[in-house]
């Protein structure tokens, strides 16, 4: 190996050495101490002691199983819900002419942004109470007799999820239609694919990077939420962040609150393998 590339490598060594132990020190070794703790017994006020044990593993995949299946299943469907929707919304943005017009689109998108999360969850409060401007709306219509039970609900996290994490699936998925060459379109037409089939085996395809990662950034937070369950679902709506947080506050149970930790993690890794080695097989 020549002088110039080991200088090459020394210097890439160096430049990743703060961001390396940044992560070392506050990630993988916050980490190891959840893993650590998540082994122990519950002492006294809860607190982690000797000996270690299985036990909180147990009750992890035991009685705590509905609400990690619960979570699972409603960042699921919030995912698949911000795909429909935001694959349509990026489509359109990116093929608008003007780029005025896309710009503007954007800053639509993200213009939630500007109003702090908490606060935007606490407006679906509103909306979604009793004496909301939904209920209101739809007496007011007759459609209803009495106002509907929307708050406190598995459906009322779902909608505050979705609301949350829309965005972030529409930036991906716009960046990747953004590039896509249409004439790929217009020659699989020629060849008298119709636009169904056009969609499914030209455009789709291609645009498949931008939709995995939309799936991910939209899973993952999903999957782990807290505010948002904890405002809207009540007890119905109960998702493992809550869980977790519950283990943490009072006398709870830090080794059991560590294994929740440690199996939510786990989920998280889960699906950020199916990303990478779903976009490694696109590329590929």
């Amino acid at each position: 190996m020549s002088s110039r590339w080991r200088r090459i490598r020394e210097t890439g060594f160096f430049l990743a050495l703060p961001t390396t132990a940044w992560l070392a020190l506050f990630f993988v070794l916050p980490l190891a101490i959840v893993l650590f703790v998540s082994f122990m017994s519950r002492g006294r006020g809860g607190v982690a002691e000797l000996p270690f044990t299985l036990e909180h593993y147990q009750r992890s995949f035991g009685i705590f199983s509905i609400i990690l299946w619960r979570s699972i299943r409603l960042a699921a469907l919030t995912t698949v819900i911000c795909l429909l929707l935001g694959y349509p919304l990026a489509f359109f943005i990116s093929t608008r002419r003007r780029r005025l017009a896309r710009h503007i689109s954007l800053f639509l998108v993200i213009l939630p942004f500007w109003t702090n999360f908490l606060i935007r969850t606490y407006s679906w409060r509103i909306l979604l109470g009793e004496a909301g401007l939904i209920n209101g709306f739809l007496l007011h219509l007759g459609l209803i007799g009495e106002p509907l039970s929307l708050l406190n609900t598995q459906f009322a996290v779902l909608i505050g999820l979705v609301y949350g994490f829309l965005p972030f699936m529409v930036l991906p998925i716009y960046a990747s239609v953004e590039r896509f060459n249409f004439r790929y379109v217009d020659a699989a037409q020629d060849l008298g694919a119709n636009d169904a089939r056009t969609f499914l085996r030209v455009v789709l395809p291609l645009t498949m990077p931008g939709v995995l990662a939309g799936c991910a950034l939209v899973f993952i937070p999903s999957v782990g939420a807290f505010v948002t369950p904890d405002l809207l679902g009540g007890t119905k709506g109960l998702m493992i962040g809550n869980l977790i947080n519950n283990q943490f506050g009072g006398s709870g149970n830090m080794p059991l609150g560590s294994a929740l930790s440690i199996v939510m993690m786990a989920v998280v890794m889960l699906s950020l393998l199916v990303y990478v080695f779903g976009n490694r097989r696109e590329r590929g």
